[in-house]
């Protein structure tokens, strides 16, 4: 059965116009968008101050408040109730657009060799868990222009028994240059960006694993080429004696 068609309505704002979506809450349930532009959100990250850190991160894709797994651009209206913009989408959902912008972040950082998403199979110390709070446009008034906020909680756990390291919140507000899509797309990215770079400057302070801490206990002062070489060497010295 095909599902009828949800009414649209259309403001008119100065000399163009943006059609939202106009059946509140329901709209959550609705298929794909009609064909329409593509608005991508892609950061632009710079490397971090501080020391490389030793350990493998795995980031995980991250979970979404309901109506945020979408690839739909959502949006607040001024009574609260959740629309998106029509016949626009972003690229792909929610989720893989926040955790490649994620891993993307890291990489830039230039302060860890190891980071990769979770469905590339890394063998990883941490894992990194988000969750989308928000990230909207919020409307204060019916047709006027729109801030955006991008919130994204983080949890660092054990890539083993995923035992909680540390967690943290960010909410980044940004105001929007006009109500048209493509400001409030530009908002959203800068947003993101905001929010990422606070995260990986965050989880980069997490010390070095507590298998790598004991091993560096257990060998104070050699360098991991002594170590291979000690371990190599005691392993063919019992293969060469003598069976009693």
């Amino acid at each position: 059965m095909i599902a009828p068609k949800i009414p649209r309505r259309l403001f008119v704002i100065g000399s163009g116009s943006l059609l939202l979506a106009g059946c509140g809450g329901k709209l959550l349930d609705i298929g794909p968008p009609e064909p329409g532009p593509v608005y991508t959100v892609l950061p632009k990250f710079s490397q971090a101050q501080g020391a490389k850190v030793s350990w493998a991160l795995s980031i995980l894709q991250p979970s979404a408040a309901p109506g945020l797994d979408s690839e739909r651009i959502g949006l607040t209206q001024a009574d609260g109730t959740l629309d998106f913009y029509a016949k626009v989408s972003f690229p792909d959902r929610l989720p893989p657009m926040v955790q490649q912008a994620l891993l993307n972040g890291f990489e830039a950082s230039g302060r860890i060799d190891a980071v990769a998403r979770e469905q590339d199979a890394l063998h990883a110390d941490y894992n990194l868990v988000t969750e989308i709070k928000d990230f909207r446009a919020h409307y204060a008034v019916m047709d006027g222009i729109p801030n955006v906020t991008v919130a994204l909680t983080a949890k660092l756990t054990t890539a083993h028994g995923r035992a909680i390291v540390s967690t943290f919140s960010t909410t980044q507000n940004g105001a929007v240059s006009a109500n048209t899509v493509p400001a409030v797309t530009q908002a959203l990215q800068q947003a993101l960006q905001a929010a990422v770079t606070e995260i990986v400057n965050w989880a980069l302070t997490a010390p070095a694993p507590a298998t790598q801490q004991s091993n560096a206990a257990a060998s104070p002062g050699k360098p991991a080429e002594e170590l291979l070489h000690e371990t190599t060497r005691g392993v063919s010295r019992a293969r060469s004696m003598p069976a009693r």
